[in-house]
């Protein structure tokens, strides 16, 4: 199920926020999305949570605005015989943009978490739905780097097949 959830979360990111004429448009159905396929995503980086904003000097270089995927432990309900499993859990976005003194680099960061939940907010997907936004974190301990902190909660299911 995580790997389908990020999956998903990687593809609708990139694919639904993207640069049009200098400024980041969001696009809300599949129909426009595939009318600006050939644009660049305003996200520059999907990837799994490693510690990255703390341990940045020893990562791979990686373009930002950033979004990286957390889940938080997930705690399983058996249904069906135990060939189905059920859970409400949360996943943490750290969203991770470039930091210059004033106020302008905040401001468009929190613009783009917005957009982020514009395009995210009741998402599902093939194992997962009614992805919802339930905190949101900034962190004020940066020096070059923003991170602020978008969890989600969202309901899952796994088939698991018969020994």
């Amino acid at each position: 199920m995580r790997r389908e959830i990020y999956e998903a979360l990687k593809e609708r990111l990139l694919s639904r926020l993207k640069e049009v004429n200098g400024e980041r448009m969001v696009l809300m159905s599949d129909t426009e999305a595939a009318l600006y396929v050939d644009r660049e995503s305003s996200i520059k980086h999907v990837a799994l949570w490693n510690q990255n904003v703390v341990f940045i000097e020893q990562d791979e270089p990686w373009g930002r605005p950033a979004v990286f995927v957390e889940f938080a432990p997930i705690d399983w309900s058996c249904v069906h015989g135990r060939s189905e499993y059920t859970t409400r859990s949360r996943l943490v976005l750290h969203v991770v943009t470039d930091w210059t003194d004033g106020d302008s680099s905040c401001l468009s960061a929190f613009d783009l978490v917005n957009d982020i939940h514009t395009v995210l907010e009741d998402f599902s997907g093939e194992c997962f739905d009614h992805l919802h936004l339930v905190g949101s974190q900034t962190n004020h301990d940066h020096e070059e780097l923003l991170e602020n902190l978008e969890i989600y909660e969202y309901r899952g299911s796994k088939q698991v097949g018969l020994q």
